[in-house]
């Protein structure tokens, strides 16, 4: 038996768990909040001194509520690209850039302009929210900032060595963000040369440790603020949702984690490398050795919803849930209606940040119900283009499992399911991050041999949930008009959106 302390930092907060190897389930959480300021239009940025505070609260909270003074072992997971530039000790330089912080636009698109063979592995360039673009703006516009920075790392960088006092990468986030040659198990200095960084090399982590590896002890410093009897062992995470696959097990290749929320997520791993043209990756073992990772993902989906909900109709939280249920007992609400989900671009599989939402077909005698389910079906339409788009790559889905806010709002749920056609584990589990990164330390210490084996023993269980016939014929036959349409409305779309960026 083991008992994993488990960390999970989300956008507004990390939430803590202690998790039972023996009995596989988690005995308790606890969780602490930060704050994310918001400078200017489409900055993002973060103290790493909350990080620390919340990491200390959270898991005293959690070991107190479980009543534990021992732990074998303490894995993280993070947002991914959320940038921190410090000083060799750990004393930040700056305000942490968040993941969601764009600003470095322009030095994503210069990453598209290389021509190297690693380049393949993120679809030939970096997304603006990455480590790289983010430490060119960085060079470019805080020079006395990034002169003085002995170490640039990523969020999880910097707790693991709060944890342990070593600057350590984890091989996930070096693997999908920082163009990291994980088939080669070596930095690429020609990229940072290129890209006019060729001091981030040195700046970054240099041991990378795969997820589910031994990154050291805790400090006994950190064992005292936790209130814990001895330093248990800290094992390498990653990437929150991505950490996950552990939880769902969907190591595998055919196995989907798909992750509603505020965003979605769609991740799978591939046996060999593979054409994924539209989506990120593949990822050479970036999770598991031998294995690619994908990720799939639509940016607006949670958030375009509570976004009608709110803003637009003015409803609460009651309002809003009486508006689901209307929809789920009559999904055909939105016959006759088209919407495009793309209110805040599309990730995938056009990466293309300068598309925009639309509604069309609405007449005088059109409701709120109706315009919410169109909304719904536009999102799982979405959904719908990734899994085909991914099927016509040759990418095989025989497992999904399903997990995040879009199980709270049985609507959006049952409409991706049919969109999709496919039969889905729905997991109620509110973490699966948590359950990972105890399937990540479990294997570290030696519960488990493997990741593999890990994940297979402590899978979160789901319940199924099959696609409507009916409805899933409608939607089949929607997305070739909702594929249309995106292409003729996309130059009127890309206009629209340069003069939303213009100059009022």
């Amino acid at each position: 038996m083991a008992h994993i302390l488990s960390f999970d930092f989300g956008t507004g907060g990390v939430r803590a768990g202690v998790y039972d190897t023996d009995h596989r389930r988690m005995l308790g959480q606890a969780e602490a909040s930060y704050s994310t300021q918001y400078p200017r239009a489409g900055w993002a940025e973060q103290s790493p001194g909350d990080w620390r505070a919340a990491l200390r609260k959270a898991g005293r909270a959690v070991l107190q509520k479980t009543d534990r003074t021992t732990i074998d072992a303490v894995c993280c997971a993070t947002t991914s690209s959320t940038v921190a530039v410090c000083q060799r000790d750990g004393t930040p330089l700056s305000p942490a850039l968040l993941w969601m912080d764009c600003r470095a636009q322009a030095e994503s698109d210069r990453t598209a302009t290389l021509d190297h063979p690693v380049m393949r592995f993120c679809g030939g360039s970096d997304a603006v929210e990455w480590l790289v673009p983010k430490s060119m703006w960085l060079k470019r516009n805080q020079p006395d900032v990034w002169a003085k920075a002995e170490v640039v790392c990523e969020a999880l960088d910097y707790v693991n060595f709060d944890l342990t006092g070593e600057w350590v990468g984890s091989r996930m986030n070096a693997a999908c963000k920082w163009n990291y040659d994980s088939e080669g198990h070596r930095f690429v200095p020609e990229i940072y040369e290129a890209l006019g960084i060729p001091d981030l090399i040195g700046k970054l982590p240099q041991r990378i440790v795969p997820v589910g590896g031994v990154i050291g002890m805790l400090r006994p410093e950190m064992a005292a603020d936790f209130g814990l009897e001895n330093c248990p062992v800290v094992a390498q995470g990653g990437i929150d949702a991505h950490i996950g696959i552990l939880g769902a097990d969907t190591v595998e290749p055919g196995g989907m984690l798909f992750i509603g929320g505020t965003s979605i997520v769609q991740l799978v791993q591939l046996a060999e490398e593979g054409d994924v043209s539209g989506f990120w990756g593949p990822y050479p073992n970036a999770l598991t050795d031998g294995r690619w990772l994908v990720e799939c993902g639509q940016v607006a989906a949670g958030s375009m919803l509570n976004w009608l909900a709110g803003e637009i109709f003015g409803l609460d939280r009651e309002g809003h849930a009486a508006l689901i249920s209307r929809v789920a007992a009559k999904p055909d609400h939105s016959d006759g209606l088209l919407a495009l989900d793309y209110m805040m671009g599309n990730r995938t599989p056009y990466r293309d940040g300068a598309l925009r939402g639309a509604l069309m077909g609405l007449t005088l005698g059109h409701t709120r119900a109706d315009i919410y389910a169109a909304a719904i079906d536009s999102i799982a339409l979405g959904s719908a283009n990734v899994i085909s788009v991914l099927k016509s790559r040759g990418v095989s889905i025989a497992r999904v499992m399903m997990a995040g806010g879009i199980v709270k709002n049985p609507a959006w749920l049952q409409a991706t399911v049919d969109a999709m056609s496919l039969p889905v584990q729905v997991v109620r589990e509110d973490n699966l991050s948590l359950v990972g990164t105890a399937v990540a330390a479990a294997s570290a210490i030696g519960v488990f041999p493997n990741l593999q084996s890990a994940a297979k023993a402590c899978v979160v269980p789901g319940i199924e949930l099959k696609p409507d016939p009916r409805r899933a014929d409608w939607f089949a036959g929607m997305l070739p008009l909702y594929r249309e349409t995106t292409e003729h409305l996309r130059p009127v779309l890309h206009h629209l959106a340069h003069r939303q960026m213009g100059p009022h």
